[in-house]
């Protein structure tokens, strides 16, 4: 692994030395391979599980009392320290025993050193015992940094063990295999979560009971967001959209190694929502119209804030002129497209020559413009220019399907803006129940995306992220490896399979496998969730108004519930075979979304017969059946929301009354219709 392999030392003849130790070294011990393949366990493979320890292998802890200590340098980066941190925490939460932070080994313990090892390699790292050290060595501080997180995988560690709940086997004598791992440079240099529409967090709320737009979500949150990115090796984070802003949090993402950056209507991270929100127009004499025309020097001095707010950070600014929310820039009427390109151009073009002036000395600002909506055609047009430094992101239709690539190569850098998640103003839908971008999308799109070269950049839209976690992590392993992922065919069915097996066990993995295709087949896009919702509704307007149900209506039901029924055949079959404490995860992640629509579609079936139904205490009886259908779905609900999930399914701004995904309206209605027709005294 070049000067990654070597030790240092001041003597050219034990340079010698210790250089051909390291290489004798990776003769010697496997050099064992990322994850990227999916064809092999990764938590917890570096754990000798059985018999003493074999040569060349490290003692970590010794009956949860004494171990090793963890070095890190003075002049290591905050983000080296973080994940030092978060590895003594794990080791202790494997074996009891936490590991303490020196600055120097002392030489009485075994250590695991963390030291960074400048080569102009971006991110590369090597995990490798040697003795009694173990070296967690990278090419800079991120590499470095993701060394340790790969470590603490292999002993044990979920990377999303926030959202699924998985505990460690404890192991109060902790043994480390032999290892040599060698990690290169990524495919795309920057990735990361774009945490859209955090309505379902914790904030204040309105008098109505709904949560603020104009509020804080709490620290810990993000926390939560960022500690995820970092064990994926994400290095890029846009933490908030409608909220506000704690400078402390994009500081705490910047200190552990994320850089910050922002959504595309965000220019230079100056946070247009706030423009009169939070008073950001008024604090940076930004004036009181949102107008490049009429208020030019007023934009400029908005966008301006936002870089003296953030120029001391790792920043990606998102360049261009859009509205204060996630909308279309508003021209003067009659404004031509020639006007409007060269407002772009000028805005963009000012943008870029601010930021150089403003950021410290030394420091090279990144850029990015995506052409989102109004401004994929824009630039198509062939008349939009931007400075070459700023690289073009290419965007999906927010349902995962890339809407363009570039075509040839240029003097621009590309990435892309995916989304997992999407919410919609305009038809109240949310994508905050199911994930419904399934793996074999994820890699068409991603092998077309690595064969245009749009691999500068790629942020993935994950909104509050539970329920994103399998193919966002599937995301962040392709982009960190395209070439092995995709070495060979069917991607997806190799991530599944490997998923299955790693998070629900080898006796189960080949049933939670079937249960994952039949889920994308039956919630195979967004509108599915809210079928039985809406049909249910339908059914009592049908009640109500003494009008029959089409057959062809009940009989497609029908077919439905027969499908939803024949899963979770599949569900209790994977369930039977699983560990009790990852039955929970599978619960959320396949078994509640497919219910969502299984219990109102089965109510909707009952609601449809009792419409057709001319005897009247039939149709109180096929009612109260449909009430009970939607209390089981109550209860499954709260099944779902187990700490720190509460109230994960209320109503909020987004799942208002007239949304189909606001899951107690069905059961309302029908408690509703009971009582003013069949339980009045």
């Amino acid at each position: 692994m070049g000067k990654l392999s070597g030790l240092s030392g001041s003597h050219t003849l034990l340079r010698m030395k210790k250089a051909f130790l390291a290489l004798l070294g990776l003769l010697i011990f496997p050099a064992y391979s990322g994850a990227q393949d999916w064809s092999a366990p990764v938590r917890g493979s570096w754990v000798r599980t059985q018999g003493p320890a074999q040569a060349g292998d490290v003692v970590l802890v010794t009956d949860g009392r004494d171990g090793c200590e963890i070095v890190v340098g003075s002049n290591e980066h905050t983000a080296v320290k973080q994940a030092a941190t978060f590895l003594a925490a794990d080791i202790e939460k494997i074996s009891g025993y936490q590991p303490p932070i020196v600055l120097s080994p002392t030489g009485r313990r075994v250590a695991i050193r963390f030291e960074t090892r400048a080569d102009g390699r971006w991110e590369a790292y090597q995990v490798r015992t040697d003795n009694s050290t173990v070296w967690l060595v990278g090419s800079d501080f991120r590499g470095t940094a993701y060394a340790g997180y790969a470590l603490s995988e292999r002993l044990g560690i979920d990377p999303l063990y926030l959202w699924t709940g998985y505990t460690p086997e404890r192991r109060p004598t902790l043994v480390m295999k032999a290892t040599n791992l060698s990690i290169a440079p990524p495919t795309f240099r920057y990735r990361g979560f774009f945490h859209d529409d955090e309505d379902i967090l914790p904030r204040p709320f309105d008098e109505n009971g709904y949560p603020l737009q104009t509020g804080t979500v709490p620290k810990e949150w993000y926390a939560r967001f960022f500690e995820t990115a970092l064990r994926l090796r994400m290095n890029m984070v846009a933490p908030y959209v409608r909220v506000q802003r704690p400078h402390d949090i994009q500081k705490m993402a910047s200190d552990w190694g994320l850089i910050y950056t922002s959504h595309h209507y965000d220019s230079l991270l100056s946070n247009p929502w706030g423009f009169t929100r939070f008073g950001l127009a008024e604090a940076r004499n930004a004036g009181t119209e949102w107008d490049w025309f009429k208020n030019r020097q007023g934009l400029l001095n908005f966008w301006r804030g936002g870089v003296l707010e953030n120029r001391d950070l790792d920043a990606f600014w998102p360049v261009g002129l859009r509205g204060t929310q996630d909308r279309s820039y508003t021209f003067p009427e009659g404004t031509s497209e020639d006007e409007k390109n060269k407002a772009y151009r000028e805005a963009i073009e000012a943008q870029v020559a601010m930021t150089k002036a403003l950021l410290p000395e030394g420091k090279t600002p990144l850029f990015h413009f995506t052409l989102y909506t109004e401004m994929l055609p824009q630039y198509l047009s062939g008349k939009l220019e931007v400075p070459p430094e700023v690289t073009i992101v290419w965007t999906d239709d927010n349902d995962g399907h890339m809407r363009a690539l570039p075509q040839a190569k240029d003097q621009w850098k590309h990435g892309v803006y995916y989304h997992l998640a999407y919410f919609s103003t305009t038809t109240r839908l949310t994508k905050q129940i199911a994930h419904i971008v399934a793996p074999s999308r994820v890699e068409e799109e991603f092998r077309n995306i690595v064969k245009a070269g749009a691999t500068e950049y790629m942020l993935v839209n994950v909104s509050e992220l539970r329920e994103y976690v399998m193919e966002a992590r599937m995301l962040a392993e392709i982009t960190w490896d395209a070439n092995r992922a995709f070495a060979q065919p069917n991607a997806a069915e190799r991530y599944t399979r490997w998923f299955s097996r790693e998070y629900f066990g080898t006796d189960a993995a080949a049933d939670a496998e079937k249960a994952y295709g039949k889920y994308y087949r039956i919630l195979n896009s967004y509108d599915q969730i809210s079928v039985g919702s809406n049909a249910v509704l339908d059914a009592l307007s049908s009640i109500r108004s003494r009008k029959p149900v089409e057959p062809e209506k009940l009989r497609s039901l029908e077919e439905s519930a027969r499908t939803y029924q024949d899963a979770m055949q599949t569900i209790d079959a994977a369930n039977a075979r699983m560990p009790s404490e990852q039955k929970q995860y599978f619960y959320e992640n396949v078994t509640f979304p497919l219910l969502v629509d299984w219990r109102q579609t089965s109510a909707a079936i009952k609601l449809i017969q009792a419409a057709n139904s001319s005897d009247a205490t039939t149709v109180r009886k096929l009612a109260f059946s449909a009430s009970d259908d939607l209390k089981t779905l109550e209860e499954e609900i709260l099944r779902a929301e187990r700490p720190p999930f509460e109230h994960w399914y209320r109503k909020t701004w987004i799942r208002n009354d007239d949304s189909p995904y606001n899951l107690h309206r069905s059961y309302e209605r029908i408690q509703t219709f009971l009582i003013e027709n069949y339980l009045k005294p």
